[in-house]
């Protein structure tokens, strides 16, 4: 279940990653509308899935929280199962550095209603206050529309694509780079 609140946007909450979500991270991501758009060609079973909490939500190197819909009067620290729901994932990489780099995902039942562009709005703030990064990059795979239109309706400039970069889901996919610098985040009105 995921823990305290870090921050809320207007309709989604961050949450802290516990290690009781690796079976929330193991379910979705085996899901191959999720799986497929992040290019990952298996799923993971449930204690590779605890290892993923350690390696990738744990780092001194990273941002990562649990996005969630909140009831209205969920409490800011551990809530209980009816108070909150987890929808997804992201994550900042590599914050400790000049270029962080962002990847998110929500499971395929709240795609299409705006809290991918809200959690990864939220994401790109909160990468902008908290570190001394110079500029994010985020990434997706050409035929992932929905990601690229995120990206780009927050300022996200294309970069550079790799062609036929991974085997994903019986063909090879091109992959685009995005970026987008701090004093672009700040000159956005």
């Amino acid at each position: 279940m995921p823990g305290p609140v870090v921050t809320r946007g207007e309709r989604v909450t961050f949450r802290t990653v516990e290690r009781e979500d690796a079976t929330f991270r193991q379910r979705a991501a085996a899901d191959p509308r999720v799986r497929h758009p992040l290019g990952v060609a298996q799923h993971r079973n449930e204690r590779e899935a605890e290892g993923l909490v350690e390696a990738m939500d744990e780092g001194s190197d990273r941002l990562a929280f649990v996005v969630c819909l909140d009831d209205a009067d969920a409490p800011r620290g551990n809530p209980g199962e009816d108070d909150t729901t987890p929808i997804g994932l992201v994550h900042a990489y590599d914050v400790d550095g000049e270029r962080a780099h962002l990847a998110y995902w929500l499971t395929p039942e709240h795609h299409g209603e705006g809290y991918g562009r809200e959690a990864a709005e939220l994401l790109v703030d909160r990468t902008f206050r908290v570190t001394s990064v110079h500029g994010v990059g985020a990434g997706a795979f050409a035929f992932n529309e929905a990601s690229r239109r995120i990206l780009e309706s927050l300022g996200f400039t294309e970069e550079y694509r790799h062609r036929e970069a991974e085997y994903v889901n019986g063909a090879y996919r091109d992959f685009v780079q995005y970026g987008l610098l701090r004093r672009e985040w700040a000159a956005d009105p």
